[in-house]
């Protein structure tokens, strides 16, 4: 049997840059920063002030009372931007069959924020249990897609997946390869995450692993720059509708773009740290662009993990220029988390939608805060700084890198 193509048929998103794929976009080319004084709570006796947070953000509009009730922050982005993509797919659910539709969602940290809560309410009540009754199905990883699932009566394959910062990058990877070898017909796939929270920026700020920029939270992450020092935290999700071709095409479904290569390797090399030479990063991308049928040379661009870590920005490149080694090198790259600051789980799909954007518009977005490119950094690479840039995008890969070691990588095409 023939593998089966698949397309993106929906997209939907909350981010610190819009919650809609449209602002998302719009906020991204103009080069705007989401970062500003985090607000979730009191930071003054963090070394961290400051993160990209999702702004004015009303659940009602897409989730019911009970739904805010019963569910964590990260599943009400999670709920919000899924029903974003679905609306936009055109789907008309009561004509489809529910087991033709799955739902392969993604986060790295779960409901972190309802188990801080529930334990800070236990020790102030002298450890009386007395434990909220959702607690810990709001605070379950796999709940999210469950209650996308359960709302939307999607009885196809579904589970989550848990890969760090990669996390939303294999979920997407997951439904593409369920769809391509022909075991299901529709996903919706992403992720969300929630985690400026008091433990998640403690734990990482500990680590020396965020930006202490606080006199300029705007400035702060600043991918490649040789003053960089730490990511900035961001939080939402993103949501994308991926589908069988054949199905897409005879529903009459506006297509944004075909996914036609992903794949996934593993450095072995550190807890937490890229491997220096990017060498599981460089085979990760060879075998998505082999899968595709692709060369190096046809791609257009590259959306990169950059991170803004001392570190982490210097394997990347590494790894890209012993990609492009021997061709001609046409893409260009750049770090949008110059702009909505890390979202950890939920990075490869805000970022997938990026990516897929700049196809449908031939616009690369910028990466803001650059100023002084790093002489460490490996190669001559053709990085989009401070403005956005119109260039022909029928080609784009993008790239996410997770504690753990883990590396995945997703190719879209114009169709």
């Amino acid at each position: 049997m023939a593998e089966r193509r698949v397309v993106v048929t929906g997209m939907g998103a909350i981010t610190p840059l819009g919650n809609d794929v449209q602002t998302f976009w719009d906020n991204a080319v103009k080069g705007v920063s989401g970062a500003g004084p985090i607000t979730h709570f009191n930071a003054e006796k963090f070394k961290t002030h400051f993160a990209c947070e999702v702004k004015d953000f009303d659940p009602k509009r897409y989730l019911d009372r009970n739904e805010i009730k019963r569910t964590d922050l990260y599943s009400q982005y999670g709920l919000y931007a899924a029903a974003q993509a679905i609306e936009d797919s055109g789907f008309e659910l009561d004509k489809m069959d529910p087991f033709d539709v799955g739902v392969i969602w993604g986060t790295g940290q779960g409901g972190l924020e309802t188990l801080e809560q529930e334990v800070q309410y236990f020790m102030e009540k002298d450890k009386e249990p007395k434990f909220n009754p959702f607690l810990v199905p709001k605070m379950l990883t796999n709940m999210c897609g469950g209650m996308i699932a359960l709302k939307y009566g999607f009885m196809g394959i579904g589970f989550t997946t848990i890969s760090a910062c990669a996390t939303t990058n294999t979920a997407i990877m997951d439904a593409f390869n369920y769809i391509k070898l022909g075991k299901a017909k529709i996903f919706v796939t992403g992720g969300s995450e929630a985690p400026i929270t008091e433990a998640s920026i403690g734990g990482f700020g500990s680590m020396k692993a965020l930006s202490t920029r606080n006199e300029n939270p705007a400035g702060a992450s600043r991918p490649y720059d040789i003053d960089r020092d730490g990511f900035v935290m961001g939080e939402g999700g993103g949501a994308l509708i991926l589908e069988d071709y054949e199905h897409a095409k005879a529903r009459g479904a506006k297509i944004y773009a075909e996914i036609v290569g992903s794949a996934m390797t593993n450095d072995a090399y550190h807890m937490t740290a890229t491997h220096p030479e990017g060498l599981g990063a460089l085979r990760a991308m060879q075998w998505a662009l082999k899968e595709a049928n692709l060369t190096p040379s046809d791609l257009d661009y590259i959306n990169t993990h950059s991170t803004s870590t001392p570190v982490g920005d210097l394997s990347e490149p590494a790894a890209i220029a012993k990609l492009m080694d021997g061709y001609e090198n046409k893409s260009v790259i750049s770090g949008t988390k110059s702009m909505t600051g890390h979202m950890l789980g939920a990075a490869g799909v805000a970022e997938a939608i990026l990516s897929i954007q700049s196809i449908n518009h031939n616009m690369v977005p910028p990466t803001i805060n650059t100023e002084t490119i790093d002489p460490e950094i490996v190669g001559d690479h053709d990085i989009v700084t401070k403005e956005a840039r119109e260039k022909e995008v029928n080609v784009a890969m993008s790239n996410t890198f997770g504690f753990g070691g883990h590396n995945a990588i997703s190719i879209f095409k114009a169709v």
